[in-house]
């Protein structure tokens, strides 16, 4: 380890702070002015003899780049100097963290926060923009937070100069979460992509996800592929108005001049949808706040928010930004339809005031009348009291299932009925329970969560239920319960649906019920240690299928399901029906090829493990245990 120089350049070095793309970062202090700062340093002689031309010329350009911009939400460069070894930048020293740290501390920021962040980055960008400057690298490890809280943009290392010819067509830089389209085919990266990155980052800030995951070449795929669309914001948080949707997908469209043309528009459009989604959680605007009209946002929003109709990317009844319904909303003809059933008045009367925006609401006092209304129309969900005259809301919502198989069946009650309750929910003929006084962003996620369901099962070709009809389960290892929920209503003309809430209620499933397909959320949990129980399985019970479900990119993880576990699917979040329920039919007839022909388990079972690497608590390997018996004694 090289060790730390004493003074570099006029600054005093007082310790070392962290490691650049290139190098060192250091905590200097000019003693002449009584000033510390940061100084990012790179040595010749640590970098490759054909590398150190390259190196120092992409170094002096961050300087350069960095150097000519002066505003609050830009890291200041003081000085760039060079000497026989070293060449080095000295810059303002920012006390604080990343973005990306408090990302992975599980940070979430409030509406508040994400406005005032994306506010602070947008201004930045737009003045480096107008300057000439493109940084090219937008993204959390390059924004940090003051003391204050207020987001400086670091390390123009790959920035752009217009004036500039250091950076050639067909090199490829960035880092692939936030890679617009463009930089990941080597083409010309302008101030688009800057805001590509930024509304990658207004995502993420948003939902606590970003809008592709995987691998490098997984990314890339993703985002080159136009049939390829994030999943609209709201639809994660429910806090998230559909306005600010469109919002952030126009600024991740893949056209270029489908996006925001400078960060300015995004700035206004952002603000609006920010305004909107405030008024979901029952805030305003700051007094003194400048609030954008719609005509300030729509100049360049309208061809945007086209163009997302044609791809189909946006979200029901999605409105323009700063926008709610009229001009350039959707009609309700073509919002997805809700059915709302209540003997009380005042509850209708709310619930239609919650979800009109978003949907085409049918109210009604009358269980028969709400029949005919599910006979006559698609109904993509159904939201019914449970104390209802004549008929009871399990009743009505038994009646409708039988009606519209592909109809989300939501229950409403103040008091439990809880035999006729439960029996319901595990007979599949209600989606959710939601308990009286609800949350109107509970519910608004519930629906959302159903309505995203039905439309997904109304696209399925069914093939005839006789071919598909299974006697062994299919079970579901889901924390959440979100998972279970839409595969107990894509798979109930199949067979049997059970759910686990985790590992150890997973191996008393299947020690008690005959399984022949496990769909495992390695995120429910520890993610080495469900694997482990995976691999474990696969040897004490071979005939058994996995498809695993999962966020994770970690290759090492994945590779070892395969090889030592046989994984029958990888499916990656957020999880698209029709692709989960084609991989459970096959597992399930894969099943059936083990029953008829055993041979078949036997030569694809792993080979026992000598090797103590499949560590696991100990009270599961006690239920392993257990479960390995009564397999043999059902296999005799």
């Amino acid at each position: 380890m090289t060790a730390r120089p004493q003074r570099i350049g006029k600054y005093r070095i007082d310790a070392t702070i962290g490691r650049g793309g290139m190098g060192l970062v250091y905590r200097g202090f000019d003693e002449v002015i009584k000033r510390s700062v940061a100084i990012k340093a790179i040595s010749r002689s640590a970098l490759p003899g054909d590398e150190q031309a390259g190196a120092i010329d992409r170094f002096r350009r961050e300087a350069q780049a960095a150097g000519r911009l002066v505003h609050p939400n830009i890291v200041q460069v003081y000085e760039y100097g060079e000497d026989e070894d070293l060449a080095f930048i000295a810059m303002e020293l920012v006390e604080g963290s990343s973005l990306h740290q408090e990302l992975a501390r599980r940070r979430r920021f409030t509406l508040r926060e994400v406005g005032s962040i994306m506010s602070e980055l947008l201004d930045a960008l737009a003045h480096s923009h107008a300057q000439g400057v493109v940084h090219r690298d937008i993204k959390p490890a390059n924004l940090l937070l003051t003391a204050e809280e207020r987001i400086k943009i670091s390390d123009f290392g790959i920035a752009r100069i217009e004036s500039s010819n250091l950076t050639q067509s067909g090199q490829m830089f960035g880092t692939p979460y936030y890679m617009a389209p463009e930089q990941f085919l080597g083409q010309h990266a302008g101030p688009a992509a800057d805001l590509y990155a930024a509304g990658v980052i207004a995502y993420e800030l948003l939902t606590s996800i970003r809008p592709y995951s995987g691998g490098t070449p997984q990314i890339m795929r993703q985002v080159l592929d136009p049939e390829t669309q994030p999943i609209p914001p709201s639809r994660l948080n429910a806090n998230v108005a559909e306005s600010l949707d469109a919002v952030v997908l126009a600024a991740l469209a893949k056209p270029i001049d489908e996006r925001f043309q400078s960060a300015g528009e995004f700035a206004a459009a952002f603000a609006a949808g920010l305004i909107d989604s405030l008024a979901l959680t029952g805030e305003s605007a700051p007094a003194g706040e400048p609030v954008p009209t719609a005509s300030s946002t729509l100049t360049g929003a309208g061809r945007r928010l086209a163009a997302l109709h044609r791809q189909q990317t946006l979200p029901p009844a999605l409105t323009a930004p700063g926008g709610r319904g009229g001009p350039g909303g959707v009609s309700s003809a073509h919002k997805p339809r809700l059915l709302v059933v209540d003997d009380e008045e005042r509850i209708l009367t709310a619930l239609k005031s919650v979800f009109r925006t978003d949907y085409h609401v049918f109210a009604t006092t009358d269980c028969e009348r709400a029949l005919a209304f599910i006979t006559k129309y698609r109904m993509h969900a159904i939201i019914s009291d449970q104390r209802m005259p004549g008929m009871t809301g399990v009743e009505l919502l038994r009646r409708a299932k039988e009606a519209a198989p592909s109809s989300m069946r939501i229950l409403l009650t103040g008091y439990a009925d809880l035999a006729a309750i439960v029996g319901s929910i595990n007979e599949g003929e209600i989606y959710r329970f939601v308990a009286k006084p609800w949350d109107n962003n509970d519910l608004r996620a519930i629906v959302r969560e159903a309505v995203t369901v039905s439309i997904e099962l109304s696209d399925l070709k069914t093939p005839a239920a006789d071919e598909l009809r299974s006697q062994r389960a299919i079970l579901v290892v889901d924390a959440s319960e979100e998972l279970y929920r839409a595969t107990r209503e894509l798979m109930a003309d199949v067979g049997p649906v059970r759910q686990a809430t985790g590992p150890e209620a997973a191996l008393s499933e299947l020690a008690a019920a005959d399984v022949g397909v496990v769909l495992f959320d390695l995120d429910a949990g520890n993610a080495q240690d469900n694997a482990n129980l995976i691999k474990t399985l696969k040897q004490v019970y071979p005939q058994l299928l996995t498809i695993v479900v999962t966020k994770a990119s970690d290759s090492d993880l994945m590779i070892g399901l395969i090889n030592e576990a046989q994984i029958f699917r990888f499916i990656n979040k957020p999880v698209p029906l029709k692709t989960l329920r084609g991989h459970l039919l096959g597992a399930l007839e894969r099943a059936r090829e083990f029953e008829r022909q055993p041979a078949l388990v036997r030569a694809q079972a792993p080979e026992p493990s000598p090797r103590p690497r499949l560590a696991l608590p100990v009270r599961w390997l006690d239920r392993i245990r257990d479960l390995s018996e009564r397999l043999w004694t059902r296999r005799r």
